[in-house]
């Protein structure tokens, strides 16, 4: 067993292999305080000929047992990933990817196991560990990463916070690097100022290569020798006359700015071009192909780089038309179709009551999400066909940026009690749609009366680089994505960044690429924040007539028990009585949601008559409870009694109590005063003279 270790921030971080999964590729044992994973790495010792791309894989799975925790539901054991499983493991992948050697093709599998949690958080361990498992073994993986996450809690940053750190914290960005570039970004911020983004990755570099060294220690002791690799190699020959047949259509098609039109040139050059050829070089089609794909990628790259001209005629700056629709749905509480070029996403919002928040059930408990965002990409949007089965691993990554990034704005539950849901629907794309989904996510939370802080708006930019010249674009196409470098979204407010997403296909951006990558996004959300005001600058003030109303309240501690009733007999009779769902918590927040406007109204007054203190000088409707000989007991509110003593019956002398009421008379009475022992004094004579 070998193994290395550093105090990183207030842990140590220590790596470990040689004990367990002794027959994968690469297995590491990442521990960070008590919380603990097993990682590895395993290889296909042959290259997969159907598939034309790197087929690596990643599986971030959390054992309950990890918090001494039994899973719910039937089963009682862990099922398909959750959606963080989910997360996470694209959050592994991403930074490893590119890193990877261009023309590697054998199936690689990573597995990430949290067999051990205290409140470290492991997602980042993760990073960590597939790396470090990639590094020791004999794969062809020779570039180390490191990830850290930062967090900043009154103005200082927090190396790896705590989950309840996380929480308190103004910003949550992960940063993952290698010894001198950054290679991912992924950040939820609070309207965080980009200065501050860049001192926080300015902060995570010293820690991100000491992680690297530890890695690199661990390698000089239990390191495999690097399985022989070999890059395919396209014959000079097929180059040559694929260029000579193709390059002039290629060129001709790359500059068609309709998006289906382009492709339907580009795919039309490569049948004929491999019509033409294939009879000269049987069972070449693979190589056929790849030259074309280098003929795309060096006239995108070149005309942008050095002409500064993109594929759809715009500049590096300019930012495709943007449409901006609200209300366009009749019976949906709100609804806004927001449209960027060839990128067009329908945005629906719904508004629920407490009971339709999502329970979430991990190894940290249970938990509940009062908003949530879903986003769903459809085959037709890109005019495919494909089974329709669900939300992928995409479609989960796209919206939990999207709904991370516009959290930041939603309004506490206490100042907007409503249960929210955001469905992004991708009815066309070319670009971009996460970002496209949190522009109509904010048009649509707008439209449906939800009192954001304040708008946002999304952007992606897009980045070429050769050697030390470099290129942005801003709003980059699904062209661009593909043969470009970088896909940096950026989420935020006139005030500050909300989310970010940072993608990148080479070995690494630098601090210079970072900072200008901010001001070019800044100026497209303020440019796309104006024309979003255009269709509506504010929430509306009053929710849709389609919507539950909602009315939260708060009431003593000591009068809930008065509201439920024994065996809940009371709150069960307000809620048949008025239709209206009524929930009490233990510190006395009590949340109404009726159908309309008036079942809420009936039920909050029901409730208010219940916890009502009696006040000196008011006249209440009571019921004569018991009768003795000095006076009726009345009960003026629910469980409160006053006494009307035989001298406050009439203005004339009553003799027998008996001779002026009856147990169960119904009489007005007035409240004449109240002692220390909050004993009420009640008058039916100061009604009469009134």
């Amino acid at each position: 067993m070998f193994k290395v270790e550093s105090k990183l921030g207030r842990e140590k971080l220590g790596l470990e292999t040689g004990e367990l999964a002794k027959q994968a590729n690469g297995s590491v044992k990442v521990t960070y305080g008590d919380t603990v994973l097993i990682v590895t790495s395993v290889v296909a010792n042959e290259v997969n000929e159907d598939k034309d791309f790197f087929p690596l894989t990643v599986e971030y799975q959390e054992r309950f047992y990890a918090a001494g925790r039994i899973p719910g539901g039937f089963f009682r054991r862990e099922g398909k990933l959750s959606e963080r499983e989910i997360l996470s493991s694209r959050l592994i992948d991403r930074p490893l990817r590119p890193l990877f050697p261009e023309g590697f093709l054998n199936e690689v599998q990573i597995v990430a196991t949290v067999v051990s949690v205290d409140d470290n958080l492991p997602d980042v361990l993760g990073i960590i560990g597939a790396s470090a498992s990639l590094y020791i073994s004999d794969i062809p993986f020779t570039t180390p990463v490191g990830a850290v996450r930062i967090g900043r809690i009154n103005q200082e940053f927090i190396i790896n916070p705590t989950q309840q750190q996380k929480e308190e914290s103004e910003l949550d960005i992960i940063v993952a690097g290698t010894k001198d570039a950054v290679i991912m970004l992924e950040a939820g911020a609070n309207q965080v100022d980009e200065k501050v983004i860049l001192e926080a990755i300015d902060f995570a570099q010293p820690h991100i290569q000491q992680i690297i060294e530890l890695q690199e220690e661990l390698r000089k002791k239990a390191g495999k020798a690097r399985m022989s690799f070999s890059p395919p190699v396209i014959e000079e020959e097929i180059a040559r006359q694929v260029r000579e047949l193709a390059i002039n259509s290629i060129k001709e098609a790359v500059f068609i700015e309709d998006k289906l039109s382009r492709n339907e040139k580009i795919n039309q050059t490569t049948t004929d071009t491999i019509n033409r050829l294939i009879s000269v070089f049987p069972d070449k089609e693979k190589q056929i192909r790849a030259v074309i794909e280098t003929i795309l990628t060096e006239i995108i790259r070149k005309s942008i780089l050095k002409e500064g001209k993109r594929p759809d005629g715009r500049d590096l700056t300019t930012i495709r038309p943007i449409g901006c629709q609200v209300g366009v749905l009749p019976r949906t509480h709100g609804s806004a179709l927001f449209s960027r070029g060839q990128t067009q996403g329908l945005v629906v919002t719904t508004l629920g009551t407490i009971d339709d928040e999502q329970m979430l059930d991990n190894i940290e408990g249970k938990k509940f999400k009062q908003f949530m965002l879903h986003y769903n990409f459809p085959p037709f949007s890109v005019g495919e066909i494909k089974p329709m089965r669900g939300p992928g691993r995409r479609e989960t990554g796209h919206g939990a940026l999207a709904e991370r990034s516009l959290l930041s704005v939603i309004p506490p539950k206490e100042k907007f009690s409503y249960t929210i849901r955001v469905v992004s629907d991708i009815l066309e794309s070319n670009g971009s749609t996460s970002m496209a989904s949190v522009c109509g996510g904010t048009l649509s939370l707008m439209d449906a009366g939800v009192p954001i802080v304040a708008p946002m708006a999304g952007i992606s930019i897009g980045l070429i680089k050769e050697d030390d010249q470099f290129a942005l674009l801003t709003d980059i196409t699904g062209l661009e994505d593909g043969y470009g470098d970088m896909d940096f979204k950026v989420a935020g407010t006139k005030n500050g960044i909300c989310g970010i997403q940072l993608d990148i296909k080479i070995a690494g951006i630098s601090r210079e690429i970072i900072a200008a990558t901010f001001e070019a996004a800044k100026q497209a959300r303020l440019y796309i924040l104006a024309e979003m005001e255009k269709a509506i600058a504010e929430p509306k003030t009053e929710i849709s007539e389609y919507a539950p109303k909602i009315v939260t309240i708060t009431i003593p501690t000591d009068k809930i028990r008065d509201v439920i009733g024994q065996g809940g007999k009371v709150i069960k009779n307000i809620i048949a009585t008025t239709g209206a769902k009524v929930n009490v918590v233990d510190d006395g927040t009590v949340t109404i949601a009726g159908p309309d406007k008036e079942s809420t109204e009936q039920a909050l007054d029901m409730i208010e008559y219940i916890i009502a203190d009696a006040e000196v000088g008011k006249t209440y409707q009571g019921k004569v409870m018991r009768i003795t000989s000095f006076g009726a007991f009345v009960e003026i509110l629910p469980g409160k009694e006053g006494l009307v003593h035989i001298s406050q019956l009439a203005d004339y002398h009553v003799k027998n109590v008996e001779d002026v009421l009856s147990e169960g008379d119904e009489i007005l009475v007035k409240v004449i005063g109240i002692d220390e022992h909050n004993r009420i004094s009640l008058s039916k004579k100061a009604v009469s003279k009134t």
